[in-house]
């Protein structure tokens, strides 16, 4: 039974009780073999709503590495406030536009290397309409010319990548490595040469604030890390906005700009004040892995979960479930590890951690657990769940009203 999804506001916020929630999870779910995953529906209302809030008008679109779900995409498109996505492949925004044809902007959030769907791209009138390429460097539009020349195919829509990443004194580059533009000059440059190419377009500028969206300003444990990190957001934040603004204005010299794009679930509060953004960029904060737990700003709804069976007890200190282990990725760390959520009180092994086949835990109440008891899970990246599963359980209240089919679950698997 496929489930629909509405996430039209509602006041239950049954999580609060993790002794209730979690039980009730499980009973929900129970006729369903493990691994199972959930989403709870009222947590999913709940983030929904709190993402638009916190954006305070600003349209939001919505970052699908973050889902992976096509109808989680399809019930926040049905949202005032959310409008089109950023998809993280070529081959994903496509196979989204064919399967949902009223959705009729999509930018691809990564250049492409991807040949045969650029030739799809490029030869398809309607493709070409609505789906926008991320380039930043000469060299990405001529591997699209290599594909096929301009008097052989559409011309293409671009979106410009302004680097957002700080150059901080002493400390140097904080943020990600992704594009090469970081001054206004070259955005203006890129943004001049790619209007005399023929063949493009330019219709967009994005830069998104790794460094300020997806760092934790309060993470648990850690208050030496959160207080250097909120340091750093504060003044890497103001930099950003002027240097943004003035990238905006150099490409709007060369290009009629249809969005400026920024921001992320860390940061939507900070990103929609900046008067130079017509758009926001975020995803996380619906299925809300346990990375964005860490933020002082905003508390997230535990919207997305996975439940896994104990299967033997090696010791009376100890019970072992089956599979576990989802890492995530990142840097290497005991946050890229699932957080056990239920039964409180456990915790893994520091020399085995979450197993390929086998997760032993220990703690409180390890020794209780028996061979059908379920340990709930919840993955540090929101998305990245979604590539274990064929579909989730979605739960509303203490009732199970069907499933959706992941990425995986439609037979796609994109990166």
């Amino acid at each position: 039974m496929t489930a629909a999804l509405d996430l039209r506001p509602s006041a239950a916020r049954t999580w609060l009780e993790p002794s209730a929630h979690w039980p009730a999870l499980t009973e929900a779910t129970r006729h369903l073999d493990a691994p199972v995953g959930a989403l709870h529906l009222g947590a999913l209302r709940w983030n929904a709503q709190e993402m638009l809030r916190r954006a305070a008008g600003t349209p939001i679109r919505i970052a699908t590495k973050s889902i992976r779900v096509r109808a989680v995409v399809e019930a926040l498109l049905a949202l005032p406030g959310y409008r089109g996505v950023l998809a993280y492949t070529l081959g994903e925004a496509i196979r989204l536009a064919e399967r949902m044809p009223r959705l009729d902007d999509l930018v691809v959030g990564y250049p492409t290397a991807e040949v045969a769907g650029i030739r799809r791209l490029a030869t398809d009138p309607d493709l070409a309409r609505r789906i926008t390429l991320m380039v930043d460097s000469p060299a990405q539009l001529d591997l699209v010319d290599a594909v096929l020349p301009p008097t052989q195919r559409e011309t293409l829509r671009v979106c410009l990548e302004l680097d957002a990443s700080w150059r901080a004194p002493v400390l140097g580059h904080l943020g990600v490595r992704r594009s090469p533009v970081h001054e206004p000059e070259d955005a203006g440059a890129l943004a001049a040469y790619v209007a005399a190419r023929p063949g493009f377009r330019v219709v967009g500028l994005m830069a998104y604030e790794a460094q300020i969206a997806g760092v934790a300003n309060a993470p648990h444990g850690r208050p030496v890390d959160g207080a250097v990190n909120r340091w750093m957001q504060s003044r890497s934040l103001p930099e950003l906005v002027e240097r943004r603004a003035r990238a905006v204005a150099s490409v709007r010299r060369h290009a009629e700009l249809e969005f400026v794009n920024g921001g992320g679930t860390g940061s939507l509060e900070a990103t929609a004040a900046d008067p130079s953004v017509t758009e926001l960029g975020a995803g996380s904060g619906i299925l809300a892995g346990h990375l964005f737990d860490g933020y002082a700003h905003f508390t997230p709804a535990p919207a997305a979960a996975f439940a896994l069976d104990v299967v033997r007890s090696p010791s009376p200190r100890h019970a072992t479930v089956l599979g576990g282990g989802w890492v995530a990725s990142g840097p290497p760390a005991a946050d890229r590890l699932p957080r056990i959520v239920w039964p409180e009180g456990l915790r893994m092994l520091p020399r085995e951690g979450a197993g390929e086949v086998q997760t032993p835990l220990t703690g409180d109440g390890a020794g209780r657990l028996r061979p059908g008891d379920r340990v709930w899970f919840r993955h540090t990246k929101s998305g990245e769940l979604a590539e274990h599963l064929n579909e989730f359980a979605v739960v509303d209240g203490d009732e199970f009203v069907g499933t959706v089919p992941t990425y995986r679950g439609d037979g796609e698997a994109f990166l």
